[in-house]
């Protein structure tokens, strides 16, 4: 009841401007990482209040790219701005971007190996020297010594990355360069890096895609297309020793810390969090909601759609396999909408 209440009321707060313009249209592009929610919630709110948002998965960095042209209203990515695309966007519109933290989830080593249909655990440096180039066989020690009783084949790995500018990409390189001095100094971290190795694949479809139809692949997706494909996915082990799986649990607790510190422009990386059961490869993803609109109904409609996203829009957030926002990030978050003008 209480979502249909708050909906009422966004009803009637964009009334005005919907009847004023007719069918409003908002225009977003960016991360596929969290297309999925978006997908719902851009429609359940159309619905409710008539208004339109029109969102395009096209990546983090086309996402990034596009709001700071001014091709789109708002963006979407996995990875925070860094502090030259912020400048970048400040010296082309006048005045800054913001972001706001939507949900949580996980990259997950995926795999196709025939033959091998059990849960394979990887180390932070089993998966360094794949994505390396490095580790080229699927029963290399590196791997076997993981899991113990598995039958591995001596097949070549085919490495599976993003091919477009992708916050998943982000998320999976911010990962490796905490965990692997070679990376950090050889590949480093974006949403796009110069690949050692690899086949490259379109948004999180296109890499879901190749690993499905690639005997002996390898790649990294957002846990949420994993589950969708039914394409299994390995435990990774995390700072703590333990081999954990991404779920809505072990996603929760890599924020349980950073929920407690967050900065208050809400760039924070949670890859390789503390935590006995903290998932390693976890992040938030981000709206990029501009300081300043032109228009006044499209500001107002874009600040209800992110109150709503972040209270009662969470509330669908578990049963697309994302994990909801930490209270503490709400509150902040909802007190942040003011510095949107």
């Amino acid at each position: 009841m209480k979502r249909f209440s708050v909906l009422a009321v966004l009803v009637v707060a964009l009334a005005g401007a919907v009847l004023a313009q007719g069918s409003l249209l908002i225009n977003g592009a960016g991360a596929t990482f969290p297309y999925p929610i978006y997908s719902k919630w851009f429609d359940q709110f159309h619905k409710s209040t008539g208004a339109q948002i029109n969102y395009q998965s096209v990546g983090s960095g086309a996402g990034i790219k596009q709001v700071t042209e001014g091709t789109v209203d708002f963006g979407a990515s996995d990875g925070p701005m860094n502090d030259d695309q912020l400048k970048a966007y400040r010296a082309k519109n006048g005045s800054g971007i913001l972001h706001f933290p939507t949900v949580l989830g996980a990259a997950v080593p995926t795999y196709n190996v025939p033959g091998v249909s059990t849960q394979l655990n990887f180390t932070p440096e089993t998966l360094a020297g794949i994505f390396l180039g490095r580790i080229s066989k699927w029963n290399d020690p590196a791997i076997a010594n993981a899991n113990k009783g598995v039958n591995l084949p001596a097949n070549d790995i085919v490495v599976i990355h993003r091919s477009d500018g992708s916050g998943t990409t982000y998320i999976w390189t911010d990962y490796l360069s905490k965990v692997s001095g070679d990376w950090k100094d050889k590949v480093g971290k974006g949403t796009s890096v110069n690949w050692p190795v690899g086949l490259g694949g379109k948004g999180n479809e296109g890499v879901t895609g190749l690993i499905k139809q690639t005997p002996n692949s390898i790649g990294y997706v957002e846990l949420i297309y994993a589950a969708q494909n039914k394409i299994t996915f390995g435990t990774v082990k995390n700072s703590a020793g333990t081999f954990v799986n991404a779920d809505l649990a072990s996603v929760s607790e890599a924020a349980a810390g950073a929920s407690k510190t967050m900065p208050a422009d809400f760039r924070v990386s949670i890859t390789n969090a503390p935590g006995k059961n903290a998932y390693p490869i976890s992040s938030f993803t981000w709206l990029l909601i501009p300081e300043k609109f032109k228009d006044a109904a499209k500001r107002d409609t874009m600040k209800n759609f992110v109150k709503w996203a972040i209270t009662d829009g969470q509330g669908d957030a578990e049963a697309l396999s994302y994990a909801k926002l930490p209270k503490e990030v709400v509150d902040m978050e909802l007190k942040a909408l003011s510095k949107v003008q």
